[in-house]
């Protein structure tokens, strides 16, 4: 497969830090750079077609996106997205554009939904304070510390958790393995106990029985019961947990946090998009969920081996990431490009090239890549 390159951006990008830098690592494969800079292009041309609206998904024969108003609970994967996108290039523009796009989303960090984790958490984990002392980052830096305050106040100790919310409709008192990805690291840093009993609890629940159960709901007097929607055989609901599990592991490395590796490892490079169906199509997004989780594991043999099936068996010339599946039940966006799997295929190679460090702490300056 054959990928159009890009220009870097100018003196005083993160390219001209690359080329002064130590390498660190064993060097990435020679086809993660190539799929880096497309799925990159790729956010340039989504963002001059979607304007101030959040892809959600896009259609894999036209590419052309659905789109969100206010981003609802992926808005984060498009502007962490950007906020990549400017960091490998150094233009000013990218910069802006990322930081207009999280600007926009900052009404949800009042929202009672625990996917502020998923919103707040991405968006922001590519802001660099230090990449360019003349255009900080510092209003992204302020919106963490915000919404990781206002996720705080929404942790119930009697469940342990910070429930799903009614942002969204239904039950509140939810506890979702979707809501558990983001928010361990955010909780983190204001309250590291919080962040694991939500991270544990989850765990217990969803990995106690077989087959597994992603969400589960919480009565007074009656405890946690069952929901059983989304289904066990779910790909996304092992991977948002397994995840969860390896930002506990960086953020969290004393708090005791169960071991899940095993659990929810798939034995598929994709996995389907459900298990307990036969005629189930792939969901290349639930795939690169786990890549991203494997390197921040150290698991990076592994990792390369999803990775390496998503370029090859599933991403266009062009950058776009196909078969993804939105709602499989609903027949919803069932062999898309998705904007999280885009979101986590970007973080993945950015890991394996070293435009990200996995342990780096939020707002720091981005990592050394090896040459």
């Amino acid at each position: 497969m054959s990928y159009a390159g890009e220009a870097r951006g100018p003196a005083g990008s993160a390219g001209r830090a690359r080329g002064s830098a130590r390498a660190r690592g064993p060097a990435p494969p020679g086809w993660a750079a190539p799929a880096l800079d497309a799925v990159l292009g790729r956010a340039a041309r989504t963002g001059a077609e979607v304007g101030d609206r959040f892809p959600l998904f896009a259609d894999p024969a036209t590419g052309a996106w659905t789109t969100t108003r206010r981003g609802s609970w992926t808005g984060g994967f498009w502007a962490g997205l950007l906020r990549l996108r400017a960091r490998h290039t150094g233009a000013p523009r990218d910069r802006a554009a990322a930081r207009a796009a999280l600007e926009r989303l900052a009404p949800w960090t009042g929202a009672d939904t625990a996917t502020r984790g998923l919103i707040f958490w991405y968006g922001t984990l590519f802001a660099d304070e230090a990449a360019d002392p003349a255009d900080p980052d510092a209003d992204a830096e302020e919106l963490r510390a915000a919404a990781a305050r206002a996720c705080l106040d929404s942790f119930d100790p009697e469940p342990g958790v910070v429930p799903w919310g009614g942002a969204f409709g239904g039950p509140r008192l939810l506890a979702r393995t979707d809501g558990v990805p983001g928010l361990v690291p955010l909780l983190a840093s204001v309250d590291p106990e919080a962040a694991g009993s939500h991270l544990r609890v989850h765990a217990r629940l969803c990995l106690g029985g077989r087959p597994p159960c992603w969400s589960w709901r919480y009565g007074a007097g009656t405890g946690w019961t069952p929901v059983g929607d989304p289904p066990p055989g779910w790909s996304r609901g092992p991977a948002w947990l397994l995840l969860a599990a390896a930002e506990a592991a960086c953020h969290l490395p004393e708090a005791g946090l169960p071991d899940v590796l095993g659990a929810l490892t798939p034995k598929e490079l994709v996995p389907p998009a459900d298990s307990a169906r036969r005629d189930s199509p792939p969901d290349t997004s639930a795939a690169a969920v786990t890549a991203a989780a494997l390197l921040l594991l150290g698991r990076r043999e592994h990792a390369v081996a999803v990775l390496r099936e998503l370029v090859e068996a599933h991403l266009t010339a062009d950058g776009r990431l196909l078969d993804g599946c939105y709602d499989l039940a609903a027949g919803t966006a069932v062999r898309h490009e998705l904007v999280w799997g885009t979101f986590f295929l970007a973080y993945a190679l950015a890991m394996l090239t070293g435009l990200a460090d996995p342990h780096r702490p939020p707002g720091a300056a981005p990592a050394a890549p090896p040459t």
